[in-house]
């Protein structure tokens, strides 16, 4: 089918880590990495909750102090939205706003930086890694930090599963 490639190529990660911790800020710069653009939910904190595990805070302060620009890009409500940035003292854009591409378009904006120099950072192939992916932006899929998601996430990650993606704790290939 014409086509084809492309929509899977869509789907697939540039790479894939256990959680954001495992992200080498290393390799990002020599990548030519500049900016984080990274996902809220099951990504830095727990669907629902407003805990952030230490090893983020971590990495992300690390990131922080090595220059990287990082905003969060989240679909979820303003309100919990702001409290993750004003926790994390990063800009934020939220809403309704990935998989499209003016949402991730937003984000760049925020932080002034083309789509090449980016690298977006999440745990769901349909929103996270798709929409990042059509822009041109690197893409790292992290495993969910937790199995508690809405009923609408558990659907996709089905439809994930049949596409490739495996349980969390396994690799794609």
């Amino acid at each position: 089918m014409v086509g084809e490639g492309r929509q899977l190529t869509l789907i697939q990660p540039d790479l894939c880590v256990n959680g954001v911790w495992d992200v080498d800020l290393g390799k990002l710069r020599e990548a030519g990495i500049t900016d984080i653009l990274i996902d809220i939910d099951n990504t830095i904190a727990p669907w629902g909750g407003y805990e952030i595990p230490p090893a983020v805070v971590d990495w992300l302060e690390r990131a922080k102090s090595l220059g990287f620009g990082v905003c969060l890009l989240s679909n979820n409500f303003a309100s919990r939205v702001e409290h993750f940035s004003r926790r994390l003292g990063v800009p934020a854009v939220c809403g309704w706003v990935k998989p499209w591409p003016w949402g991730f378009r937003r984000a760049l904006s925020v932080l002034g930086v083309e789509p090449g120099r980016a690298v977006m950072i999440g745990d769901q192939l349909f929103t996270d890694v798709a929409g990042a992916k059509r822009l041109g932006l690197m893409t790292i899929l992290v495993d969910p930090l937790s199995e508690r998601e809405s009923v609408y996430t558990r659907f996709k990650r089905r439809i994930e599963r049949l596409m490739g993606r495996k349980r969390p704790g396994e690799r794609m290939p």
